[in-house]
Formats: structure tokens, C-alpha cells, sequence
């Protein structure tokens, strides 16, 4: 009998110990992300990732899943634009349903980046191909009619306006959906920067107007209101990620608090991240972080593209390389320009890996 209690108590202690392990060990989520790798094979049940909600959005609207597929091919090359000359630069792992991979574990001023601007790209395509009437539950904004103003003074509304709340409003219940079934401090550092996504490119909507009268003279102005071109919102976010507040959890799990305590303004438009990132010079399989070494460096620059924080003081490389461009060009009428290939040799600087430390070899020994 005591054999037997004692089986069950140790039994016992190895299954909670299972539990513990699988409650608080990190876990690397699938994400919606994964529907821009896709393409054209969008499945709504062969989709990794998707919560329930998601999957119901899917399997009714197909068609809007095949805009938000495109969405996310634009919004990661957006990512890579903004980051190309730093050491993280919004690397995605092929064939892997993560995406981004270990790296968007971590609470990171990085991965604020990543939902925000995930977020405003699926706006970004919905609200495109309502206007262009590629989908059947939306079409341009009909309520733009009547008559307005601007400091041009007055003009009728007509054309077609982009339905930018309509792209906000299914963007914020399908990207938001997983967020809403948890409540820890992630989740709503999650639904933070969704939102400030979603809101940047509604900030760039800007007004389109044609000229009616005698000789183009503009007595009549007919407008519509149009996004803007998704850089401008890449590059506000790209801005934002630079000037990101830390915050903790308050105390009732509601909200945030800002982490320094000396901050006086608000965090409502701004961007938000609970934990510090980790250097990416190294690679770090635990981290996510792919390191520096083999990277292209400006040997002249002094910027984060510079060989000297590019490479984290651990050196680099150079060697030559030959490079084909357009010279010596020419107009030839009509309508085209006519050049040639130059080649060039020029210098390739890049960094150098890490070299382990001497007395760690001597201990393998």
C-alpha cells in the first residue's frame, strides 16, 4: 500500500509538472500572418493559426482572405524596407507557419512594430479592393455626398472615396479576434498597437479632386478622399518604433502603465512594448535572433547601417565584386530611353562572424 500511495504521489508530481511546463513555457503561435505565404491556395480550414472567429470570417468571406493574402506579401516587404540597415531587419523564416519565428516571443519594441504595421496593411488592402470592386460586401464610401469645404474652398463630393472604415472595421474584428481571448499584458500590448496600425493609415487619407469649367479653370471642383501611398504609413510607424513606450500591466489587468514614471504625456497614438530587446548581434535560437554575421555593412556610413554597429565591434570583410548598371543614357524620339550596361567593380564590406573565445575551446579539449 505505501508503495502504491507512493507511486501516485510521485505520478501525481510528474503530471503537474507536465502541466506547469506546458502552462508556462513559450510557445511560438501560428499567426493569420501565414495567409500572404499562401497565395492563391487560401483554405480557410488549412490555414495554421486562425482562432475560431477567424476561421468563420474566412469560410464566409474567401474572397476578402484572398486581399488580406496580398495585404500581408505588401506590409512584411514594407517591414524589410524600414529595417534593411538594421540588425534586425524583419527577417521571415520560409515555410514556417510563425512567420517571423522566436523572435515575436518576446514583448518587444520589435514585435509592437510587426502588429501594428500587420494590422494597418490588412486596412490597407481591404479598403484598396472595396474600391476596386473586387469584393461583394463592399464597395466605395457611399456616405460621401453633398457639398463641402477646404481652404480652396467649396466642392462637391463624388468620384469614389475609399470606404476606410469599413476596412477598419473588419480589420479590427479579424486581426483582433485572437488577442480578445486572453487577458495577460501581451494581448493587450497586442491590441494597442493593432490599433494604432489601423489608425495610421486613416491618418494619410487625403483629398482627390477633378477641375470642372471653361479651360480647366476650376470653378467647380469635384473630390473624394483617397489613401495614401502604404510608405507614408510604413514610414510613421518606422518613427513611432523609435520613440515606443515601455509599460507594465496595472494592478486590476485593464490596462497599462507607463514604465517611467516621469512620463507625462499619453500613450493613446503611440507605440507600446513590455520588455527590452534582446542585441540581435549574435544568433540566438531561444531569442530568435538570427545575428549579424554575413551582413552587408556601409563602411563609410555612421547611421545603424555602419560596419561598426552593424557588426557590433567584431569586424568585417571586403572583398570585390563586379555590378551591372544603367549608363550613358539616352533620350530617342519618341518615347524612349535607350541605355547601356556599365560594369563597375566595387568594394562589398561584410560582417565578420563571432568568434568564440580561445579559453572555451581549451575547456572542450
Amino acid at each position: 500500500n505505501c508503495l502504491t500511495k507512493g507511486g501516485h504521489g510521485q505520478l501525481t508530481l510528474y503530471f503537474t509538472f507536465i502541466l506547469l511546463l506546458l502552462i508556462f513555457t513559450p510557445r511560438v503561435d501560428s499567426s493569420w500572418w501565414y495567409i500572404g505565404a499562401l497565395g492563391a491556395r487560401v483554405i480557410c480550414d488549412n490555414i495554421p493559426g486562425l482562432v475560431n472567429k477567424q476561421r468563420q470570417l474566412c469560410q464566409r468571406h474567401p474572397d476578402l482572405m484572398q486581399s488580406i493574402g496580398e495585404g500581408a506579401k505588401e506590409w512584411i516587404r514594407e517591414c524589410q524596407h524600414q529595417f534593411r540597415h538594421h540588425r534586425w531587419n524583419c527577417s521571415t523564416l520560409d515555410r514556417d507557419h510563425t512567420v517571423f519565428g522566436r523572435v515575436m516571443l518576446r514583448s518587444s519594441r520589435e514585435a509592437a512594430f510587426v502588429y501594428a504595421i500587420s494590422s494597418a496593411g490588412v486596412v490597407y488592402a481591404i479598403t484598396r479592393a472595396c474600391s476596386q470592386g473586387d469584393l461583394k460586401i463592399c464597395s466605395c464610401d457611399a456616405q460621401k455626398r453633398g457639398q463641402a469645404s477646404d481652404d480652396r474652398g467649396e466642392f462637391d463630393w463624388g468620384g469614389c472615396s475609399d470606404n476606410i472604415n469599413y476596412g477598419i472595421k473588419f480589420t479590427k474584428t479579424f486581426v483582433d479576434a485572437r488577442e480578445k481571448m486572453v487577458k495577460d499584458a501581451r494581448a493587450l500590448m497586442n491590441l494597442h498597437n493593432n490599433r494604432c496600425g489601423r489608425m495610421a493609415v486613416k491618418r494619410f487619407m487625403k483629398l482627390e479632386c477633378k477641375c470642372h469649367g471653361v479651360s480647366g479653370s476650376c470653378a467647380l471642383r469635384t473630390c473624394w478622399l483617397a489613401m495614401s501611398d502604404f510608405r507614408r504609413t510604413g514610414d510613421y510607424l518606422r518613427k513611432k518604433y523609435n520613440t515606443a513606450i515601455e509599460v507594465t500591466m496595472n494592478q486590476d489587468g485593464t490596462g497599462f502603465m507607463v514604465a517611467d514614471k516621469d512620463f507625462k504625456g499619453t500613450t493613446k497614438n503611440e507605440l507600446v512594448y513590455v520588455e527590452n530587446s534582446p542585441d540581435y548581434c549574435l544568433m540566438d535560437r531561444a531569442a530568435g535572433s538570427l545575428g549579424t554575421a554575413g551582413r552587408v555593412c556601409n563602411k563609410s556610413s555612421r547611421g545603424t547601417d555602419s560596419c561598426e554597429v552593424m557588426c557590433c565591434g567584431r569586424g568585417y570583410d571586403t572583398m570585390r565584386a563586379k555590378r551591372v548598371t544603367k549608363c550613358e543614357c539616352k533620350f530617342k524620339w519618341c518615347c524612349a530611353v535607350e541605355c547601356k550596361d556599365c560594369e563597375n567593380t566595387v568594394d562589398v564590406h561584410t560582417c565578420k562572424p563571432h568568434r568564440r573565445p580561445d579559453w572555451l575551446d581549451q575547456t572542450r579539449r
